[in-house]
């Protein structure tokens, strides 16, 4: 069986449209017409940031939903050589480096020969939200939208490993796409981790997403599913696994992607930190859902505010919104948690007391007691955790 992904197909429609998006300082406002759509294979109408490798972004509306439907999950690739045609048959997922047994695995194998496990869990570009950091950070200006909460179905990495037989002195795990740049010397994308992480029992091998084949763009037949930590390690179109007796230093663990070494990721813009360390845990962060950014509300009536929240899986202990630029805090409503690794959805109901533009905020406490900061920069613009506030027009 062959799944392609038509090439020519690939830019289906760019438009111009007011969608929801970011600006600096964390202030989510109406954004101009000039950000354009995309509607790609297997995709809705999607926020593009790139068409070629597809960066794309979620509509913030579709984060009504507490699972993120295949065809609206964001979407984001390094290298621009991506797989668009693949022969599921004589796919084969291979382990190999420091094992007892090298192996070759057929999809039809690991869905007949290993036990399947599931988890659903949130998966977020490091990068998200980089368009709120203040002075702005190079590379793509995502707003909330490069995440997706989804229910992954797979084989634990543990298995796999502990078949292939692990050999004494392995220290970390490294994990490879099928994707390609488009020169020789430009860097193959691989990430690694420790190989206690890796054995935790928690890390997945998907195969599904949502009860339905991983989507092409979102790294079909295998995405490598790190539960509670950003995206850049969760390798699409994952075939080749090698297990290490030594530190990787390949480029994307030891150049790119590096934040600074401290629990709130900041930095300042004029003394930039000398030392730095790959980025990996999702950091505590909230958003506004609802009202939409560019939504004018009522004096005087009620109006539902609704957002989310989500971190590594250490848990949300309380989200609270101020109405009045920060000056008094009120508690939200929680529903109850999906999972572990999944987001958190609060609720408020606000009536606007005072004509004109209203300035909210919102931010989470998780179950360590860690509050979101008001502040906060790296030169990545990664892990965004800082009180984000929506600018409100009440008429």
């Amino acid at each position: 069986m062959i799944k392609q992904l038509f090439r020519s197909c690939i830019f289906l429609l760019v438009l111009n449209a007011a969608l929801s998006s970011c600006s600096n300082n964390g202030v989510v406002k109406e954004s101009s017409t000039a950000d354009k759509m995309g509607r790609f294979p297997e995709k809705g109408d999607m926020i593009m940031l790139t068409d070629r490798p597809p960066q794309l972004e979620t509509p913030l509306n579709i984060f009504q939903q507490d699972i993120t439907p295949n065809d609206y999950f964001f979407v984001r690739w390094h290298l621009s050589q991506i797989l668009t045609k693949i022969d599921i048959d004589t796919f084969r997922l291979y382990i190999g480096g420091a094992v007892d047994k090298p192996i070759a695995i057929s999809m039809k194998d690991l869905k007949s020969k290993y036990p399947a496990d599931s988890v659903i869990a949130l998966a977020i570009c490091s990068g998200n939200s980089r368009s709120t950091f203040s002075p702005r950070v190079p590379s793509g200006q995502w707003g909330n939208g490069a995440m997706g909460n989804a229910k992954w179905k797979g084989v634990k990495l543990k298995t796999i490993l502990e078949a292939a037989g692990i050999k004494k002195g392995a220290i970390e795990v490294t994990f490879q796409g099928m994707d390609k740049g488009p020169l020789p010397d430009i860097p193959v994308f691989v990430k690694s981790l420790s190989i206690d992480h890796a054995l935790d029992g928690e890390v997945l091998i998907a195969y599904e997403m949502n009860g339905q084949d991983i989507p092409m763009l979102n790294g079909y037949p295998l995405k490598l599913v790190v539960p509670g930590w950003y995206a850049t390690y969760w390798v699409g179109s994952l075939n080749t696994i090698k297990v290490l007796t030594d530190t990787f230093k390949g480029f994307w663990m030891t150049k790119a992607y590096q934040v600074v070494n401290n629990a709130e990721a900041n930095e300042s813009p004029d003394s930039p930190a000398k030392v730095t360390v790959p980025v990996s845990h999702i950091k505590l962060n909230s958003i506004f859902i609802l009202p939409e950014p560019h939504q004018p509300v009522a004096y005087g009536q009620p109006c539902h505010v609704e957002g989310l929240a989500f971190n590594d899986g250490t848990g949300i202990k309380k989200v609270e919104v101020s109405v009045d630029s920060g000056k008094n805090w009120m508690e939200t409503t929680l529903n109850p948690e999906i999972s572990k690794y999944s987001w958190r959805r609060w609720k408020y109901e606000w009536v606007p007391k005072t004509i004109g533009i209203n300035h909210l905020m919102v931010r989470a406490t998780d179950n360590n007691g860690f509050t979101q900061t008001s502040k906060q920069w790296n030169r990545g613009g990664y892990a965004k955790g800082f009180i984000e506030q929506l600018d409100v027009k009440v008429k």
